[in-house]
């Protein structure tokens, strides 16, 4: 099969994208934020492609991450916050691969990752904050300078401090700016030019694409191109920023879309059981990841029913009960 690269048609299966656009070593990022609409049918994808040695840039991660090195496909990682929040504070295997000393880790804090994506947005080889300064993040680094020269896609220092050279007295930190290779991001409505609209909050996902070299977006629903322009101004991410887009319904689960479906909460829930042990969560990768062999197997496997009982109820958002809504009508 043969990937579409017209500027008008860039529409391909997941099994293309990802193989064209994530290689081992890849320095990458993920759109959502920790059970918002994250890529995970992608995150799957890579576990069953084999991509290794990974460069992580977490963000607000959840499972997406956590999944990967909990696999053991993450060579360094980036982050400011992982968990499925209600589910897992922490994610437990990120957690485990910390407290064991078996990836390389780097801790910012979440404003700071923030202002570090939007400059990778605008081209700037790093920005001045002073966010973190007096804090724990200024004084202690995860990764040591020695350790981050053996890694050609990571800078050698944390940050530098220096003077504002307009305040002389004032101090700036200033941060490295992220050079990511690709970024994926889940889409309620995309079109085949790369066009996407992101209903509710955005988080980071329109700076991901503009930094990666890039981007995959996944979506809910596919449109025409000549759909998505009518009304310009809905429009989050534009086409040229993407490399592929993939029509891939429930391509978030088990985290939630806003408009579309909620999270799975009986799926976190399992998923966080598992997390418990490197046992349990090699049999949890088995069972759905490795054990299916596309998206489209594994809604198979979780089955038409759990799926429409995470449906999206018109007016709310996400899912809630028939009787939540007969309650807030009668008030």
């Amino acid at each position: 099969m043969k990937l579409l690269y017209s500027s008008n048609n860039k529409v391909c299966s997941l099994s293309e994208a990802v193989s064209t656009y994530v290689h081992s070593s890849d320095h990458m990022a993920f759109g959502g934020f920790t059970t918002g609409r994250k890529p995970l049918a992608a995150v799957c994808e890579i576990l069953r492609q084999g991509q290794t040695d990974l460069i992580g840039e977490g963000g607000p991660a959840g499972s997406d991450w956590d999944m990967l090195i909990g696999a053991g496909r993450v060579k360094a990682y980036i982050n400011c916050y992982t968990a499925n929040p209600r589910f897992s504070n922490v994610s437990r295997r990120f957690r485990a691969a910390i407290q064991e000393g078996s990836i390389l880790f780097e801790d910012y804090s979440q404003d700071a990752q923030m202002t570090m994506f939007h400059a990778a947005a605008m081209g700037l080889p790093y920005v001045p904050v002073r966010m973190m300064l007096g804090s724990g993040m200024e004084k202690e680094w995860g990764l040591c300078e020695e350790e981050r020269k053996k890694i050609d896609k990571l800078p050698n220092q944390k940050f530098l401090i220096q003077q504002n050279p307009f305040i002389p007295e004032e101090k700036l930190l200033l941060l490295p700016v992220p050079r990511l290779d690709t970024a994926i991001i889940h889409a309620q409505i995309a079109s085949p030019d790369g066009t996407c609209r992101l209903l509710s909050d955005p988080f980071q996902d329109v700076d991901l694409a503009f930094a990666a070299k890039n981007t995959i977006v996944t979506c809910e629903e596919l449109v025409s191109n000549e759909w998505i322009r009518r009304e310009p101004e809905k429009n989050t991410i534009p086409g040229i920023t993407v490399s592929a887009v993939v029509h891939l319904p429930y391509g978030g689960h088990p985290s939630q879309v806003y408009g579309y479906y909620d999270f799975d909460k009986e799926f976190y829930l399992e998923y966080d059981r598992a997390g418990k042990s490197d046992e349990a969560f090699q049999q949890f990768l088995k069972e759905w990841v490795y054990g299916v062999k596309n998206h489209a197997e594994y809604l198979e496997k979780l089955g038409v029913n759990r799926l429409l009982r995470l449906k999206n109820v018109p007016g709310y958002g996400f899912h809630v009960s028939d009787e939540t809504i007969a309650e807030e009508e009668s008030k």
